[in-house]
């Protein structure tokens, strides 16, 4: 069966809330509160500068999902698009769901003159997600992240 990859809608909220919570549970072994992330979720649909979600799905059913979100570079004059909240449903991996994500936003990128780059980060420990974006082209870079959470 074919995978189609669209742009989120309200009506994935549901389904978008469930893999956003399962991918913090799987990678970051955290609990995300259902009312902050349903709203944070649901803000992404009504503000496109919060970055779109994309879903993956088959014969109906969602099966993965990824988030751009964006960056503008003064040093480039362009826009990087960051992929964030990429989750694929246990039963649907190595099926070819994140790459059929990955070459919708690659594609789109390459699209728009003014995207210079796509960027995403990794846990450290997740190797196998680091392999998977290795094939998928990505390269790591020099670069550590830093945060001061919660402010």
């Amino acid at each position: 069966m074919s995978v189609l990859v669209r742009r989120g809608t309200p009506a994935d909220v549901p389904v978008i809330v469930e893999f956003n919570r399962r991918l913090a549970e799987e990678t970051e072994n955290k609990t995300l509160d259902p009312e902050v992330l349903t709203r944070g979720v649901l803000a992404t649909m009504t503000d496109p500068h919060k970055g779109p979600y994309f879903v993956a799905e088959e014969a109906g059913e969602v099966l993965g999902q990824l988030q751009i979100t964006f960056e503008w570079s003064d040093w480039r004059n362009g826009w990087m698009w960051w992929i964030q909240g990429v989750y694929v449903r246990a039963d649907a991996r190595r099926r070819g769901i994140l790459r059929a994500l990955y070459d919708h936003v690659y594609q789109a990128a390459r699209a728009d003159p003014e995207v210079i780059a796509l960027r995403l980060y990794v846990e450290r420990d997740n190797h196998r997600a680091q392999q998977t974006y290795e094939r998928l082209g990505m390269a790591r870079t020099g670069y550590l992240v830093f945060e001061r959470c919660p402010l």
